[in-house]
C-alpha cells in the first residue's frame, strides 16, 4: 500500500482585478503584509474577455498578477481565499465611491498546474473547505501552457501564460535549490 506523503509546497499566485492604480496599490500592500514579499509582478492586462464585473466595478478594468516568494502548503488554499474575500471588503472601505473596489483571486502554481480558488461551485470544481472550491485552470508542459475546456477566456491569452510560465520557472528553480523541500519559507 502506498504511503501518503507531505504535499510539495506551492507558489502562491494572486490575480487582482480593479480599475484604479490606487486600488491595486492598496491591495498589494495588504497582501504583502499577509503573504510576504512579491517576487514577480505581471504587467497590467486589460480585463476585457468578460463583462462579468462591470455592474459592480465599472468598465476599464485591468488584471494584475502577483507571485509571492514564500511558498505555501497546498492545503491552505481555502483559508487564503476566505481571507482574500474579507480583504476585498476591507479595501473597499477605503474607496467608498466604488460599489466594489477589487476582486482578489488566489491560486496555487505547482510544477504541473495552476489551481485557482473560487466560492462558486460547478461540475469540474473540487470542494476544499469553508465553501471554497479548487478550479483547475491550466496545465503546464515542459515549456507550454495547456488550456482546458473550462479555462476562463482571459487565462487563454499569451500575456497571462508568459507570466505564469516565468513564475513556474522561478518556482521550479526554488524547488531544485531547496532539494524539493522548499519548506524554509512556508508561511
Amino acid at each position: 500500500m502506498a504511503q501518503a506523503k507531505e504535499f510539495t509546497p506551492a507558489k502562491l499566485i494572486i490575480g487582482l482585478i480593479a480599475g484604479r492604480a490606487s486600488v491595486f496599490e492598496a491591495a498589494e500592500l495588504a497582501l504583502v503584509q499577509r503573504h510576504g514579499p512579491v517576487d514577480l509582478r505581471s504587467a497590467l492586462f486589460p480585463f476585457d474577455a468578460s463583462n462579468y464585473y462591470h455592474k459592480d466595478m465599472g468598465p476599464g478594468l485591468r488584471r494584475l498578477f502577483l507571485s509571492f516568494a514564500d511558498l505555501v502548503p497546498p492545503d491552505r488554499l481555502s483559508a487564503i481565499k476566505v481571507r482574500t474575500n474579507s480583504l476585498e471588503e476591507e479595501i473597499g472601505h477605503g474607496f467608498p465611491d466604488l460599489r466594489r473596489a477589487v476582486n482578489i483571486d488566489p491560486g496555487l502554481l505547482t510544477a504541473s498546474a495552476l489551481i485557482m480558488a473560487t466560492a462558486k461551485n460547478f461540475a469540474h470544481r473540487v470542494p476544499l473547505a469553508a465553501g471554497i472550491y479548487a478550479h483547475l485552470e491550466l496545465l503546464f508542459g515542459k515549456n507550454e501552457v495547456r488550456c482546458l475546456e473550462w479555462t476562463y477566456p482571459d487565462f487563454r491569452q499569451p500575456g497571462y501564460q508568459a507570466f505564469l510560465l516565468e513564475a513556474r520557472r522561478v518556482y521550479l528553480s526554488r524547488l531544485r535549490r531547496d532539494g524539493g523541500r522548499a519548506a524554509a519559507g512556508i508561511r
